[in-house]
């Protein structure tokens, strides 16, 4: 099948009510914290539909859906999912996330030997934009019976889940939760992980480098990245780290630092890295021979199939300013010692990840006026037990109070505690048994669910998440599998026909 590119190829895939409202959604820009057009489409959405809807101050957004008719009776069900995405783009893609729509393409994974829908050099947006169109397509459609239906779309979540933390016990009245922000169509979750950032902050001296420098720029690229929580234990190389070790790796402790730049979202594995260092005369060739050395080892150790690390001699334009050589071997060894990846697995469900860390960006910015530069590292640490994310959050600290850092940690969110006698999760095992003919993995997800916080602002929630197939999710490689689509569309209403009966 040849790819296409346009949101009407999209509409033409079935369920179609689902794909018309996911086409209509990835039409409008809607990165964290740039929510305003997104909720305007939405509230547009509601109107031509005669649904009630309201925005609270943290731009949630809440609609009402009147029960299909002899239904009224049955309780609420909410329908959760974000409106936000991850806004990850390749190097050489020229996308504006608040600006553009994102290019939708229809083509077969060669892998898979399934059907897909990516998006041309961005990531696509289906986590969660696929989950809204299930949502919506549910509460519009005339022949899904239903009882009555309330669509809790949250604000800001893959930045720090701010509009689930801020949402009022009033601000809608179902106890009954279903989210739809899941990426495995034979897996029913019932529990996740809790998380932190946490920055470390370096601020030191920088002046203009020695007139005999050489100026090399090292550049790590071709990684797979990906989400932090659902894909941390894939044995993924992290483009920060392997950069570090690669300027570390050149035994030089005469380099210093002009710039680094590597990651941009807490939640996304890092896939590109680059710095820019000055050193003697042979530098860039003690550069070369590490890299080439670090990036056969990558290979080796990982699950990556085609890491790429290099040195290029550039210009003295390129570092303006660099910091001293110690304080260059200082941060390099804080970015080597930082946990990163899994850092211990949950002893009573197997399989399941119980920690992890995501070394997740590196910046610097440069004060010419003042001649200082300011480093700074941001991680995101996973876990479901409470006790190991302090320990992990203690770590972290430890290593940068060590090099001379500044810590702080933020955007802490409760785990959510898996409830193995949900009245949800009879009903939805039920009807997936009856469907499929088979029984769901019941499981817990290393990934943040916004469940956990819901729960624990409103109390008294019974809830379950489910979803499509969706792969590589916070990468411009993520995918949604249009088979496994059709397949959660079936399965959602009839979950819903099934509570609908009261």
């Amino acid at each position: 099948m040849s790819p296409q590119n346009n949101s009407g190829g999209i509409e033409s895939l079935e369920p179609t009510a689902v794909w018309r409202f996911f086409a209509g959604i990835s039409s409008v820009p809607r990165p964290s914290k740039h929510e305003e057009k997104i909720r305007q489409h939405i509230k547009d959405v509601a109107a031509e539909n005669r649904f009630e809807v309201r925005q609270d101050q943290a731009g949630n957004l809440l609609i009402e859906v009147p029960a299909s008719p002899g239904c009224a009776a049955a309780p609420i069900t909410v329908l959760q999912g974000h409106v936000d995405m991850v806004c990850e783009k390749n190097a050489d893609t020229e996308h504006d996330f608040e600006r553009d729509p994102i290019e939708l393409i229809i083509e077969h994974d060669p892998r898979e030997k399934q059907q897909i829908v990516r998006a041309n050099g961005t990531t696509l947006g289906a986590d969660n934009g696929i989950g809204m169109a299930l949502a919506l397509a549910a509460a519009s459609s005339p022949d899904v019976v239903h009882g009555p239906l309330e669509l809790l779309f949250t604000a800001d979540e893959e930045a720090g889940m701010t509009g689930a933390k801020a949402l009022s016990p009033d601000f809608f009245r179902g106890r009954r939760l279903f989210n739809l922000d899941s990426e495995e169509d034979d897996a029913i979750y019932i529990g996740c992980a809790g998380g932190s950032d946490s920055t470390l902050v370096w601020n030191t001296g920088a002046r203009p480098p020695a007139a005999d420098v050489e100026v090399c720029r090292v550049s790590v690229k071709g990684l797979c990245g990906g989400h932090s929580g659902g894909d941390i234990h894939r044995n993924r190389g992290n483009a920060n780290k392997l950069l570090a070790r690669t300027l570390l790796a050149s035994r030089s402790d005469t380099l210093q630092l002009a710039a680094f730049r590597g990651g941009s979202l807490r939640n996304a594995i890092p896939r590109e890295a680059v710095a820019v260092v000055t050193g003697p005369t042979g530098t860039s060739d003690a550069l070369a021979k590490a890299a080439a050395r670090v990036q056969t080892e990558a290979a080796a150790e990982s699950a990556e199939d085609d890491p790429v690390i290099s040195v290029e001699k550039v210009t003295r334009g390129e570092a303006p300013a660099v910091i001293p050589a110690a304080d260059t071997q200082r941060v390099l060894a804080a970015l080597a010692a930082l946990p990163h990846g899994v850092l211990g697995m949950h002893a009573k469900m197997a399989g399941l990840v119980e920690t992890s860390n995501n070394v997740a960006t590196v910046s610097t910015e440069l004060d010419e006026a003042d001649n200082t530069m300011k480093l700074t590292v941001g991680t995101l640490a996973r876990s479901s037990s409470t006790t190991q994310i302090h320990v992990t959050l203690r770590q972290i600290e430890a290593v940068g109070k060590l090099a001379g850092a500044e810590v702080t940690a933020a955007n802490p969110y409760p785990g959510w505690a898996p409830n193995v006698d949900s009245p949800a999760l009879g009903t939805c095992r039920m009807v997936y048994e009856r469907l499929f003919g088979e029984r769901p993995k019941v499981t817990a997800i290393h990934a943040g669910l916004e469940c956990g916080i819901i729960g624990d602002r409103v109390g008294g929630m019974d809830a379950v998440s489910f979803g499509p197939k969706i792969t590589g999710a916070h990468s411009p490689d993520e995918r949604v599998y249009v088979a496994s689509v059709q397949k959660m569309w079936k399965y959602l209403c009839a979950v819903l026909t099934e509570l609908a009966k009261g």
